[in-house]
């Protein structure tokens, strides 16, 4: 099994004691970061959530699985800080939509974007439209991300969204939404600029919105 598989096979399983030994390994062998995320990281998670989606994990496993990934990012962090400019990219503004407690996935986009370049907001959870229609006005950002966890608070995604258009706000910037129940078509219903599968494909599109590379 190569390096690259038991990182994947760590995330899933949630052997988060062993991640940081698997990282280093892997670094040794001249695997770059973004190898170890895309390869690795990413395919651990992705898989994590399926089994979320469909009852084969529950919330204990997911949190498991999220600590080794936090473990992960802690290691990697510091080398992607290393490739970036001083200066940021833009700014991107996130949170976990109202009535969501969780922000596993929200946690890893803002460790990724920032990472990866981005100067980052992280609203929290549990955020009302009005906050984040507030926290656009403050800090007008380039981006922002909606994130939810639970099918149930899906709706308020299009709640914030249309709360931003009613205050004037949407021309202004990018929308991002992503989360274990949420997918393309959904992000096309509410008006959202792009669907973020993973942290990646949000630092790709986001980066893309903003015309560099």
């Amino acid at each position: 099994m190569g390096i690259l598989m038991e990182i994947e096979e760590n995330i899933i399983k949630g052997k988060f004691k062993e991640t940081e030994g698997l990282i280093k390994t892997a670094l040794d062998q001249g695997k770059s970061p973004n190898e170890i995320i895309e390869k690795g990281l990413s395919k651990g998670m992705a898989e994590v959530g399926r089994r979320f989606k469909c009852d084969e994990y529950y919330l204990p496993e997911v949190m498991v699985s999220a600590r080794a990934m936090h473990t992960a990012l802690g290691v990697l962090k510091p080398l992607f800080t290393e490739q970036t400019n001083k200066e940021t990219i833009g700014t991107f503004l996130i949170g976990t939509v109202e009535g969501d407690l969780h922000d596993i996935g929200k946690n890893i986009v803002s460790m990724i974007m920032e990472a990866s370049g981005f100067r980052v907001i992280d609203l929290g959870i549990d955020i009302k439209p009005a906050v984040f229609v507030e926290e656009i006005k403050k800090n007008s950002p380039d981006l922002v991300g909606l994130s939810a966890l639970l099918s149930t608070t899906m709706p308020m995604m299009k709640d914030t969204v249309e709360a931003i258009e009613n205050a004037g706000l949407r021309d202004g910037i990018k929308l991002l939404v992503g989360g274990a129940p949420v997918d393309k078509a959904w992000a096309d219903s509410i008006g959202a600029d792009a669907y973020g599968e993973d942290a990646l494909e949000c630092v790709e599109k986001s980066k893309a919105f903003l015309g560099v590379s």
